[in-house]
């Protein structure tokens, strides 16, 4: 008779139990994960999207290697068009621009248009304040600084007190306009009584005459009094003299201690508004020719790239506002000043800059501005827009910049309209997967 013999691992000793087990588990682990499910086939690639970009095996395809018609196509686990879901459209490149963003002038739109392509000229220089935005603050007479209310880097509005000074020609001026005031009073008074008199035939034109000449001598003495006393600045109440800001800017220099004499010679702060810099460059004397005759050539100023070592990539552009009409005699190069926006303050005065001018050219190219052209990964795309509010990435092959322009090899077409100022704003709505936020968070 047979006995089925059956082999519990529970029956054993705990020793032997435990290293069974383990055997188990390791057996387990050799034999690899649980199959996956069959994954979903990819759409097929239109070459003009996916051309010059290669995909290693089993890499993801981008949406910038998809056609806008497979894009479209997709659906997102809520069970509707991908491009259509709020939580899921940046998977598939696309992006919802309200159209009151573009009227409001947060967001413009352009479309790639034929330029003629410029020519650099490479220069060196430093930027510096525009001379006419910048405001020394000074005092017509010496005094002692009683109250100083702003700081260095401080921000002020045109007219803002900034100093009060305590001084003796005040005090002076004060007194002589309040006797002017006086007399004036006093000699109009007169010439009333004498012209009332001189009705009733009681005073004589003698006299008549001479209180008029009395009043207009005191209107006169009155008048300069005032006069002298404005132009040592803006009185407060209490006597001291108020010294303000001449202009909107920031206060980047200043000489001025609570408490120290203020001298009619030196500036006591400055106040610059950095808003707009001059980038002074020099040109040597084999390039002035091409850039007078560029001058010439065009309607407008010619266009400039500035960058420094602070921002490495980055251009900010500028134009040509002056050529110095007299040339430096050591160095044998013409200054030439180049207006520099500098909205968001991140130039500062003193720095070197490498600086380019863009002569034109006569050859042309499909382009568009640069704010319109964005990057990332090694790729190059714009936001061309689909329909209604909704804009979607495409990637684009670029060529030459010049002059805040580039030139598109491929990509987008002319009558395609893109996205150009506040790109950036779209960019970062659509690359939130790289922030981990998706449909399955």
């Amino acid at each position: 008779m047979n006995t089925e013999i059956r082999f519990t691992p529970w029956a054993l000793p705990a020793a032997p139990r435990l290293i069974l087990l383990l055997s188990s588990m390791a057996l387990v682990a050799c034999e690899g994960p649980a199959p996956r499910p069959p994954s979903v086939p990819t759409a097929p690639v239109e070459d003009g999207d996916h051309a010059d970009h290669d995909h290693g095996a089993g890499d993801e395809i981008s949406d910038l290697d998809r056609p806008i018609a497979a894009l479209v196509a997709m659906r997102c686990e809520h069970d509707v068009p991908t491009f259509t879901c709020d939580e899921c459209r940046y998977e598939v490149g696309f992006v919802r621009a309200n159209a009151s963003l573009i009227r409001g002038g947060l967001l413009t739109t352009t479309k790639p248009e034929r330029r003629k392509v410029s020519v650099p000229i490479a220069l060196t220089g430093v930027l510096q304040f525009d001379d006419r935005r910048v405001g020394h603050v000074s005092t017509q007479v010496e005094g002692i600084l009683r109250q100083v209310r702003v700081g260095l880097g401080d921000k002020v509005k045109k007219g803002e007190p900034l100093l009060e000074i305590e001084s003796v020609a005040v005090g002076e001026g004060q007194a002589a306009h309040l006797e002017a005031q006086g007399l004036l009073k006093l000699a109009r008074s007169n010439f009333e009584r004498v012209k009332e008199l001189r009705r009733e035939r009681i005073a004589s034109e003698r006299e008549f005459l001479q209180a008029q000449q009395e009043l207009s001598a005191a209107e006169i003495r009155a008048s300069s009094a005032a006069s002298k006393l404005s132009r040592l600045g803006s009185i407060a109440a209490d006597g001291r003299l108020v010294l303000r800001a001449p202009i909107d800017g920031t206060v980047f220099e200043m000489h001025a201690v609570s408490g120290e004499v203020a001298k009619t010679d030196t500036p006591l702060l400055t106040v610059s508004d950095s808003g707009v810099l001059w980038a002074w460059a020099n040109l040597y004397e084999r390039d002035l020719a091409a850039v007078k005759k560029g001058q010439a050539a065009q309607a407008q100023n010619l266009d400039a790239a500035i960058s420094v070592k602070a921002y490495p990539g980055e251009t900010f552009p500028g134009t040509v506002e002056l050529v110095s009409p007299a040339m430096d005699e050591d160095s044998r190069t013409v200054k030439v000043r180049i207006q520099v926006k500098n909205d968001d303050g991140r130039l500062l005065a003193g720095m070197f800059a490498a600086i380019q001018i863009f002569l034109p050219g006569a050859e042309e190219a499909l382009a568009l501005p640069s704010a319109a052209v964005l990057h990332d990964e090694g790729r190059d795309f714009v936001f061309v827009h689909h329909d209604g509010d909704d804009w979607v990435r495409r990637p684009v092959r670029v060529g030459r910049r010049w002059a805040g322009w580039v030139e598109i090899e491929k990509g987008v077409e002319p009558s395609q309209t893109v996205m150009a100022d506040g790109a950036f704003l779209l960019k970062s709505d659509v690359l939130r997967s790289k922030m981990g936020a998706g449909c399955a968070d």
